[in-house]
């Protein structure tokens, strides 16, 4: 299965909760902070409703 890095560049403050829970679950919670996740169809739903917070690069 293809991994996916996955970076915080924009900060969470003044975003709603759910975005803000989405970043958590991603283990996203310092700025800059990379992880790396498989590329499902669950992650990729939760890419897509803060993709404007984030970067994803195909590792």
């Amino acid at each position: 299965m293809a991994k996916l890095h996955v970076k915080k560049v924009r900060s969470a403050i003044n975003r709603t909760a759910r975005q803000k829970k989405t970043l958590e679950a991603l283990g996203l919670r310092k700025m800059n902070q990379v992880v790396e996740h498989d590329d499902s169809p669950a992650v990729m739903g939760m890419i897509a409703k803060v993709s404007h917070l984030i970067s994803v690069e195909k590792a």
